[in-house]
């Protein structure tokens, strides 16, 4: 079976490109062209150069493919140019699944975000049916999530594009090389960069279980409909006491009012324009974390027979990982 991975250099891709190995399909990876392939050593894949905003590179690399896992994504809390961002993950989805529709592909994975979901409240754990709105998005990478989940349904409902949608939590474990910004929390931590934090909550997912997660969802998902590939709800505090246990050091005991930290975070961002480095502070994170964002996996439980490790494994991994590479 020969099946296309797009981000199969990512953290999520990388993961699933290896379960997808280890199942005897025959894997193609559309990576951009000069893209980092460290997650790629060792691997016997089919590497295919090409954009999400070129459409005719899409076309080439999902003909003779069976399934598609659309994984690839900007994941970033700030960017120079949001323009871009939205060029990938709205236009370039829409792309990718166009292509794939007219190319009679099976079956499509779309890998978007429990980002795009709504938040109780009163903190407890939100699932697939939470009320939500565009109003609701904070920040550029959210607002771009959800426009593309909402561009896949309107493929699945006008053009029957054969779509099964999983939104993933927040992912911890090894192979998060960028890292993304979560990895970054993690190495943060355990470099001594963490002096203090903000109380919010998060669902921490091992990287693995998100992987088997895609792969049950294209087994028994049903097209049309999306799953949260969730774990753990943690508060930030236990996130952070997790990994300093991890390696025996203080956690930060100073916890800071979001108010505080906004004007921090917005000089850092005023301070990246110039560096056009990415700031360890967004004003986008900041605006989230006043937010308890906890999610139910119960539907993915029930229908795909999905599970997962405690949070904390997942975690220990990511500092295994960070360590085990050397990274400062």
């Amino acid at each position: 079976m020969k099946t296309l991975v797009t981000g199969a250099n990512g953290f999520v891709g990388s993961a699933v490109l290896r379960l997808l190995i280890d199942n005897a399909h025959d894997v193609r990876a559309l990576v951009r062209s000069g893209s980092n392939r460290r997650n790629f050593v060792g691997l016997d894949i089919d590497i295919f150069e090409g954009d999400l905003r070129n459409t005719d590179s899409l076309k080439q690399a999902v003909t003779g493919c069976n399934i598609v896992f659309h994984i690839a994504a900007d994941y970033r809390l700030w960017s120079p140019d949001p323009d871009e961002m939205y060029k990938t993950n709205v236009d370039g989805t829409r792309n990718l699944i166009m292509a794939a529709t007219q190319t009679g592909v099976e079956k499509i994975v779309y890998t978007s975000s429990v980002s795009t979901l709504g938040i109780n409240k009163d903190g407890t754990p939100s699932n697939e049916t939470t009320p939500v709105a565009l109003a609701d998005m904070i920040g550029h990478y959210k607002r771009s999530k959800y426009l593309a989940e909402q561009a896949v349904n309107k493929l699945v409902q006008e053009r029957a594009s054969p779509v099964v949608i999983v939104n993933p939590s927040t992912p911890v474990g090894p192979r998060d090389i960028k890292p993304t910004p979560t990895g970054r929390i993690v190495l943060d931590t355990i470099r001594h960069r963490m002096p203090a934090y903000v109380d919010t909550g998060l669902n921490i997912v091992h990287v693995d279980d998100v992987a088997k997660g895609h792969l049950l969802a294209l087994e028994k998902g049903v097209i049309g409909e999306r799953y949260i590939l969730g774990g753990d709800n943690m508060s930030f505090a236990n996130i952070l006491e997790t990994i300093c246990i991890n390696q025996g050091i203080t956690p930060p005991a100073i916890r800071l009012p979001h108010n505080v930290v906004l004007p921090i975070a917005w000089v850092m961002e005023r301070i990246a324009r110039i560096t056009h480095k990415e700031p360890r502070a967004t004003v986008e994170g900041v605006r989230m974390s006043k937010h308890i964002m906890f999610y139910s996996s119960e539907k993915a439980m029930k229908n795909l027979g999905y599970q997962a490790r405690p949070g904390t494994e997942g975690l220990n991994d990511a500092v295994d990982w960070f360590n085990a590479e050397n990274y400062t």
